[in-house]
């Protein structure tokens, strides 16, 4: 049965908790897309506030820096009228020494509901999750280089938003591609939703090895990579997770792998260009490109906080 091979979904497939899309049924991510579309008109309120969380506590424990990922959970919570608490890392019992779990037992026992997890380690959300109350649910929000399923949700749903039918599309994605947990949940959600070609870009060395095996197709030609795209997801460098020099310079990388006008030319016309930020203009991305009128960019963070809504919405609406 589907909850025996899959931590995320109870008995009768429905998911209560998110930590990656790989595994995901290609029904359950388009029931998150669906739910995702009936929040939009709740940002666009004067009163941007629906109930269906009120009385819940959700937890942001927040163990990496972000800004953008961990601001849009915590605004999509409180537009499901949720109670949100902020952990402070840096001031919390763990910088004293606490276990990651003894943190989490203390935490459910101020009665949290709902533990939203970043963590430098991969598979933290998921040892959080089997170690928490049946009634407690959890939300990957980026875990080491693992997954991202939360942006790799908004991303599917803003290429659905731009361009409708996933399995007519070719997608490129450019960039840093070894240390990215995003490219692994867009490559996961891609294929589920029947996506007939889906390409890795980058540099032999910061692409792995394992990709054919997911399904890509791996181009060290920028060139080759984007012709003929009709989605280009473009990444940062990770200089924080490299450990050696795997890059001549920025701008050796930018010189091959920048996304420019020239180079965005050889997709197609219509083609519209992504990034899950933050962007480095210069090193990845042409502020031409950026800017420009295929880029689609910052409609991606506002359908983040649709899908986030989405996402937490239904988990807490399912029963272990």
């Amino acid at each position: 049965m589907l909850y025996k091979r899959n931590p995320q979904l109870n008995k009768h497939g429905e998911l209560i908790h998110l930590l990656s899309i790989e595994g995901l049924p290609r029904s359950v991510i388009h029931h998150i897309l669906d739910t995702a579309e009936t929040f939009l008109s709740v940002n666009e309120r004067e009163v941007k506030k629906v109930p269906l969380l009120r009385g819940k506590s959700v937890f942001n424990l927040f163990f990496e820096n972000s800004t953008r990922t961990r601001t849009t959970f915590e605004i999509a919570a409180k537009r499901l009228s949720a109670d949100v608490l902020n952990l402070d890392i840096a001031r919390s019992s763990t910088a004293k020494g606490e276990s990651l779990l003894d943190t989490i037992a203390n935490l459910s026992a101020m009665h949290a509901d709902m533990f939203v997890v970043r963590h430098s380690e991969s598979g933290a959300p998921y040892l959080i999750a089997q170690h928490c109350a049946p009634h407690v649910h959890v939300v990957n929000a980026g875990d080491g280089r693992h997954a991202h399923p939360t942006q790799g949700l908004l991303d599917m749903y803003t290429i659905r938003h731009f361009k409708k039918d996933f399995t007519r599309l070719t997608v490129a994605i450019v960039g840093d591609i070894v240390h990215s947990r995003v490219a692994r949940s867009d490559i996961h959600a891609l294929t589920t939703l029947g996506v007939p070609e889906v390409r890795v870009v980058g540099p032999k060395t910061l692409v792995p090895g394992d990709l054919k095996e997911m399904g890509v197709r791996v181009c060290h030609d920028m060139k080759e990579g984007i012709r003929d795209a009709d989605v280009v997801i473009m990444l940062r460098l990770q200089n924080e997770r490299m450990n050696g020099a795997l890059l001549p310079s920025a701008g050796e990388f930018f010189k091959n792998f920048g996304l420019t006008p020239e180079k965005l030319a050889l997709a197609k016309p219509d083609a519209i260009v992504m990034h899950p930020g933050p962007i480095n203009r210069g090193v990845e991305i042409d502020s031409a490109v950026a800017d420009g009128k295929q880029s689609v960019i910052l409609p991606q963070v506002t359908f983040g906080i649709a899908v986030r809504m989405a996402v937490m919405s239904i988990i807490a609406g399912n029963e272990a």
